[in-house]
Formats: C-alpha cells, structure tokens, sequence
C-alpha cells in the first residue's frame, strides 16, 4: 500500500513538472517576438524625441500653409548626422532644406534659405536627468537673386528630459546678420524658441505638440505656429521609419503670410548605431 502512494506521488510529481514544462506554443512564441519588436522600435521612438540622440535620421516634412492670396507647399529635408568626438561627448548636425511652392497669382518655386545647426552634446543626462546641447547655427542664404542674399550665424541650444513615455523640452537660437547684400533687404536678427511635449506608447506611437515660434526684431513680428502630430515608428523591410501627420494652427503671423489651419505630413528614414 505504502509503495502504492509513493508511485502515485512519483507520477504526480513527475506529470505537474511536465505540465511546466510544456513547449511555448507557436502564437506564444509570436506574442514574445512582436512584445521584443515593440519594445525595440519604442526605443527608437524615445531616441527620435530627441533632437541630440546618437542617431543617424533623415526626416522629411511636408507642410501645406494657407495665405491670404493662394498657399505654401514647403517640405523641409531635415537631415541629423551625430558625431564622435570623445568618450564623452558628440557633435549633433542638423541641416534644415526648405523646398517652397508657393501659389497665387503667380507660382513660384524653389529651394529657400538653409540652417545648419551643430550642438555640442553629453553623451550621458545629468544627475538629475536633463539632456542638453549647446553650439552655432547658421543662415546660408541660396535665393537665386545673389543681390537680395544675406548671411548669418548665432548661438542655438537645447535642453530636455525624457521620464517615462513623456519627452518635454525646448529647444532655442538667434540669428544675427554677418555679411551680404547692405541695401536691399533688412538685417537678420532674429530668434527662434521651440518649446515641445511628446507621448511615446508602448506600441511605438508619439502624440507630439509643439510650437515653432519666431520673433524678428527688425520688424518687430511675431510668428506663431502650433503643432500637433501624431506618428508611429515601424519596419518596412530591414528600413526602421516613422511616418505620421498632424495640424497647424496660426495664432500670428506678418500679413499676408500664414494663415488659419494647415496640414504636417512627415516621414522620417531611421539608422539607429
């Protein structure tokens, strides 16, 4: 009898850790690769809200901007190149192309005037969390008309903090003239201020509002966009992008220039280190 129950209790044993044993299933399998998958591209995401991460991207936006006489069609090319220069610290290359259509009475297009920005960059947040990047940003001016060009260059920096899914910051430059054309156009004196707030969800999708306001001195005019986008990062093929749209509204603008609603669509090629 005794020998009895100690063989039922043997198979007992033995039945329960097979039970736990048991091979993951092949949905279960699939569930722990799109979680990892997920997970991965949700890094990505929270690199991406950062405008001095150590990765390599090329984001593309598309703008569609109401006039009071016809519209704007400007796609910015926005590539960001991160560079190694110590153990500690990198240089963050940002180059702003504007391609503009504008339409109206007259239709004209081209490229518009570029920034260059460089900020140099801890690698690590501070104690306390906060990522910043201090540097030069650059006017170069590539109107066709070389009498109505003007150069100029300034200080730009950033600072953010990124807890949890939240990503909130700021990001700021000034712009002075520093040579061409005297007579025909005004200085540039200029400065532009970025204020931004984003939510990252697991599933890799970013809620973004942002303003991307610019202050002229020369004429004393305010303009004042608000942003908000809403984009998900993913794979296509081996190609990690993130694509989305949104809306703008203008609060103030110079006459005659933006107004009203506007429409963002953006996309953006990823090379993560």
């Amino acid at each position: 009898m005794l020998k009895t129950k100690l063989l039922l209790a043997v198979i007992t044993m033995l039945a329960g850790t097979l039970a736990f044993a048991q091979p993951i299933s092949v949905e279960g399998a699939e569930e722990i690769v799109e979680e990892s998958a997920s997970s991965s591209l949700g890094e990505v995401a929270t690199k991406l809200a950062n405008p001095v991460a150590a990765m390599i991207s090329l984001p593309i936006q598309g703008n569609y901007q109401q006039k009071e006489n016809g519209h704007t069609w400007l796609t910015n090319v926005q590539p960001v190149v991160p560079i190694d220069v110590s153990e500690n610290w990198n240089i963050i290359s940002r180059t702003i192309v504007p391609i503009v259509v504008n339409s109206g009475a007259v239709t004209t297009s081209g490229i518009g005037d570029i920034v260059q920005s460089a900020w140099l960059s801890p690698k690590s947040p501070t104690e306390s969390g906060w990522i910043w990047g201090a540097g030069a940003a650059f006017f170069i001016p590539t109107d066709s008309d070389v009498s109505l060009r003007k150069w100029g260059v300034g200080p730009t920096a950033l600072a953010l903090k990124q807890t949890g899914p939240w990503t909130y910051g700021g990001l700021f430059n000034h712009i002075w003239s520093t040579g061409g054309s005297d007579s025909l156009i005004e200085d540039i004196d200029q400065t532009f201020m970025q204020p931004f707030l984003t939510y990252i969800t697991p599933q890799a999708v970013t809620f973004a509002l942002n303003t991307e306001s610019t202050y002229d001195w020369e004429r004393e005019q305010w303009t004042v966009p608000i942003n908000f986008n809403v984009t998900k990062v993913t794979k296509v093929g081996d190609q990690i992008i993130s694509y989305g749209a949104g809306a703008t509204y203008w609060v103030d603008a110079p006459d005659g220039q933006q107004e009203g609603w506007g429409v963002r669509l953006q996309l953006t090629f990823i090379f993560p280190k």
